[in-house]
């Protein structure tokens, strides 16, 4: 297949006009014009932008469905959604919940992930694990359920890891409510990236956090301290730790623009993650849905906890999310992108075969118009949406 007539999104995060060469399931050229047999044929881009495909890290469902459904049905009915809006790669999020209702999701997806988990064009690969708990702190619990909410042991966590064979790729912890949570992430970040989530930790422990080797922090401003010119909290110490990946959610919902762009200004593009965070109502009408065993109220792209108003997740894909960091909050296209697939990318360690769009790499790659909507979809080098 010759994918031609497209700005190519390159591997130094720019485009230039170009065809791109697939064989297979793989990129064989990248060019001005690619090689091309009498064999191939020719999909016309028609002056599209030419992506790679998205990897969101931080999701919980969409469709009805959920990760914590704990069913490989719940599992394939993600994969697909999200691959037709663009995102081929996913690694979803668990919600605070019993040990052994963990232990069982964790050993679904592991089942899901070595039978079908790759390698199928409409479904979008399943690369890892989110723990978003259960370590998490009850002051900053947002959408959790305290009452599932434990302190960090790394012998719970070997357990997770065991159970998800080796899936789960972030595990998250609130560290200033154990305090053996150094020894924790020292016994366990080989292992696993750890993260800093649902905490309410301030700067100089969060540090200590980040010195100790936990290099990753969910959802930032989102249920962890407010980061202000005395106390800085966990945001000024992922600002001060230039090996911490951060989360960002650019539903429009969960954080100001202005914020947006003062963050990619303080701590630059290079470890942004561009999240969704979304639930089962993601692609679903307006109405009350289920999250973590809380109910919860979707009205547009807002969800909210029936109980207290709490923002619950959103009910926007990442491929929506990252249109809205660039046509609502100034991100340029080129970061966002990044943030959206090369970072998520780099952090789950898939970078050699994900993430971009490069001879040798899987043939994931969408098509937006000049107003960033999704006009094809070529997952593992075959058409699986197209709008034209």
């Amino acid at each position: 297949m010759i994918i031609s007539n497209v700005k190519v999104y390159t591997e130094d995060q720019t485009f230039r006009d170009g065809d791109i060469a697939v064989q297979g399931d793989r990129f064989t050229d990248i060019s001005g014009e690619a090689a091309r047999t009498g064999k191939d044929a020719t999909v016309d881009g028609g002056g599209c932008y030419a992506i790679p495909g998205l990897i969101d890290i931080h999701f919980h469902g969409c469709k009805g469905v959920d990760i914590c459904d704990g069913t490989r049905e719940a599992i394939a009915e993600i994969a697909r959604y999200e691959a037709s809006a663009g995102v081929t790669g996913i690694c979803p999020a668990t919600m605070t919940l019993p040990e052994e209702e963990l232990i069982h999701i964790l050993s679904v997806a592991a089942s899901y992930k070595e039978s079908e988990g790759e390698g199928d064009a409409q479904r979008a690969d399943l690369l890892g694990i989110n723990m978003e708990g259960p370590f998490i702190s009850v002051e900053k619990k947002g959408a959790q359920d305290e009452r599932n909410i434990i302190s960090c042991d790394a012998g719970v966590c070997q357990k997770f890891l065991e159970a998800s064979h080796g899936l789960v790729k972030f595990i998250g912890i609130a560290p200033e409510k154990n305090a053996d949570a150094l020894s924790f992430i020292q016994q366990m970040k080989s292992r696993v990236n750890i993260s800093l989530a649902h905490t309410n930790a301030d700067y100089d422990t969060a540090m200590a956090a980040f010195g100790a080797g936990a290099n990753h922090a969910v959802h930032l401003y989102n249920a962890m301290p407010a980061f202000t010119h005395r106390m800085p909290g966990v945001v000024g110490a992922v600002a001060d730790s230039p090996h911490v990946t951060a989360e960002l959610i650019c539903d429009g919902v969960h954080i100001h623009p202005s914020v947006v762009r003062a963050t990619f200004r303080m701590m630059g593009g290079s470890r942004m993650i561009l999240i969704s965070d979304s639930m089962r109502a993601t692609g679903m009408p307006d109405g009350r849905y289920m999250l973590g065993g809380l109910e919860v109220e979707v009205a547009g792209n807002r969800a909210a906890l029936v109980s207290n108003g709490a923002l619950a997740g959103s009910a926007t894909n990442l491929m929506d999310c990252m249109k809205t960091a660039v046509k609502k909050m100034g991100i340029p296209l080129e970061t966002a992108v990044a943030c959206a697939s090369v970072n998520p990318a780099k952090a789950l360690e898939v970078y050699e075969n994900y993430g971009s769009i490069a001879p040798g790499k899987k043939a994931d790659v969408v098509l937006l118009n000049k107003e960033l909507e999704v006009q094809m979809v070529i997952k593992d080098g075959k058409k699986i949406n197209s709008l034209s």
